[in-house]
C-alpha cells in the first residue's frame, strides 16, 4: 500500500509526499461540481432554492443529496460490469436501470447519498452553459483559483500515469457526474483557496458550510456531529474543530480532501491510499489538516 499527502496553508503548499503524481479524486469531484454550480447561483443563471424546470427538486437539494434520487451504487449488476470491464452504460440505460424518475422519498424530507443527482447537476450545467464538464471546471473554478493539472478523465487512456492503485483497465465513464484526476497537492490547494479566497461571495460560502445532519448514514465517519451541505461532508471533529472537505473512493484506492475552518490558521490536509479503505485515508486527511 503507498500514502501520498500533502498539506496546504494560506492557499499554498506547507508540504507533501506525491510530487505531481496524478491521483482520481474520486468523489472529491463532487465538491468542485457543487462549487462550478454555485458560481451560476452568483452569476443570477440559477437559484438555489427554486425547482429546476420540470422536476420536483431544487438544486440545493441536489447538491445536498435530499432530493430522493435514486443511487446507482445500490446496483449489483453495476459493480459487476465494473469489475468485468464491460464498457460504461450509456447514461439513458443507466437511468432506466436505476428507475432515476422514481423518487425515493419527497424532496426535503430525508437523505440518500446519490451519484445520480451529481450527474443531473452536470447536466443542468452543460445545458445551461453550453459547455462540457471539464470547460465549466476549467473557466470557472481552476483558471481563477491558479489550479493547473486537475482535468476530466472520460476515456481510459486519460487514466496513463494516473497513480490507480490495484486497480488496471478501469474506464472513468463509470462515473457518471465526472471524474477528475491531477496531483493531490492540487487537489488539496483547490478546497484551500476554494474555502478560504473570494471565488464565491461569504453568504454561498456559507451555504456550502451549512450541512444537514446525517448520523449514521454515511459510515466511518469520524465526527462527533457528521453533516452534509453542499458538495461538502462536514462536522466537528473530536477535538472540537469544524472540518470540511469531501473522501472518496473508487476500485483500487481512495481519496479525502479536508479543510479545518475553525482555526487559525486554517489548514488543509489530503490523502491518498492505494487501496480501498475511505476510514483510513478520511482519518489522515483529517490529521494532517489538524497538525496531529
Amino acid at each position: 500500500m503507498s500514502e501520498l499527502f500533502a498539506v496546504a496553508e494560506d492557499g499554498a503548499i506547507m508540504r507533501e509526499n506525491g510530487g505531481q503524481t496524478a491521483v482520481p479524486w474520486w468523489s472529491f469531484t463532487k465538491t468542485a461540481i457543487a462549487a462550478a454550480a454555485l458560481t451560476l447561483v452568483r452569476d443570477g443563471k440559477v437559484e438555489l432554492d427554486a425547482r429546476i424546470a420540470g422536476k420536483p427538486f431544487t438544486l440545493r437539494q441536489l447538491l445536498q443529496h435530499r432530493a430522493g434520487v435514486a443511487e446507482y451504487g445500490a446496483l449489483p449488476e453495476y459493480h459487476r460490469a465494473v469489475a468485468d470491464r464491460e464498457p460504461p452504460w450509456s447514461v439513458a440505460e443507466l437511468l432506466s436501470r436505476v428507475e432515476a424518475d422514481r423518487l425515493r422519498f419527497t424532496p426535503g424530507s430525508n437523505f440518500l447519498y446519490s451519484n445520480v443527482g451529481y450527474l443531473f447537476v452536470r447536466r443542468l450545467m452543460e445545458d445551461m452553459v453550453g459547455a462540457p464538464l471539464a470547460s465549466i471546471l476549467r473557466e470557472r473554478l481552476f483558471q481563477p483559483l491558479s489550479i493547473h493539472d486537475a482535468s476530466i478523465a472520460e476515456m481510459p487512456a486519460e487514466l496513463a500515469g494516473v497513480e490507480m492503485g490495484s486497480e488496471s483497465g478501469y474506464h472513468p465513464g463509470w462515473v457518471y457526474h465526472g471524474l477528475l484526476v491531477g496531483p493531490l497537492s492540487q487537489a488539496a490547494l483547490f478546497l484551500d483557496r476554494l474555502l478560504g479566497g473570494t471565488l464565491l461571495p461569504t453568504e454561498l460560502l456559507a451555504q456550502m458550510l451549512n450541512g444537514h445532519r446525517v448520523d449514521n448514514r454515511l459510515p466511518q465517519l469520524p465526527w462527533q456531529e457528521p453533516q452534509y451541505g453542499l458538495g461538502l461532508m462536514c462536522g466537528q471533529i473530536p477535538e472540537g474543530a469544524f472540518i470540511a472537505g469531501h473522501t472518496g473512493g473508487g476500485p483500487g484506492s481512495s481519496i479525502a480532501v479536508y479543510r479545518l475552518n475553525d482555526r487559525r490558521p486554517s489548514r488543509t490536509g489530503a490523502a491518498f491510499l492505494s487501496q480501498e479503505d475511505s476510514g483510513a485515508v478520511e482519518r489522515a486527511a483529517i490529521q494532517y489538516a489538524a497538525g496531529m
